[in-house]
Order: C-alpha cells, then structure tokens, then sequence
C-alpha cells in the first residue's frame, strides 16, 4: 500500500510531464498521422516524383521519334533497317558487332 502511495505522490508531481511524455507518444508513434508515417509518406511522394520525371522524359522522347516517323518517309525505312536489319532484295548486309 506504502508503494502505491508513493506512485500516486509521483504522478501527481509529475502529472504535466508525465501527460506531456503520453501526448508526444501517441503523436509520434501511435496516431494515424504519426511522425514516422509522415516521413514514409514524404520518402514514397519523393520516389514517385522521380518516378514521373523518368517517365515524362521518356515521353518526350517517344513523341519526338513519332513525329520524326509522320513527317520523315525515309525515318521508317532507316529505323527498319538498323532495327530489323531489313534489306532490299538487291543489298547485301554486313552487321559488324563489337565486342
């Protein structure tokens, strides 16, 4: 009973530090919008920007390649030439591969 009494002259003491240490507690690692799920939030929205810069690049790059293909008739021919090493029935191709 002495050490319950003893608790309880503690708490009341320390009653403002002891609510104050609770609230930080809660705030920190409890609540929904806790610091640690904040910094996760931020660390994931930071990856998904890089992610959307990555992807507008290749955007821009895929459109210029369309464009070049509407407006340059000898665009197609080339690209099925080193892509696809297409030929016509004349040619002969030579692919030189380095190592």
């Amino acid at each position: 009973m002495d050490r319950l009494l003893s608790v309880w002259m503690f708490i009341g003491r320390h009653k403002y530090l002891i609510t104050t240490l609770v609230f930080g507690v809660i705030i920190g690692f409890l609540d929904e919008n806790s610091i640690i799920r904040r910094m996760r939030y931020t660390q994931e929205i930071n990856t998904l920007n890089r992610e959307i810069g990555k992807y507008r690049k290749e955007y821009e790059e895929y459109t210029k390649r369309l464009h070049e293909l509407v407006t340059d008739p000898g665009a197609i021919e080339r690209i099925a030439r080193e892509k696809y090493r297409m030929k016509k029935p004349d040619e002969d191709i030579y692919v030189f591969e380095n190592e």
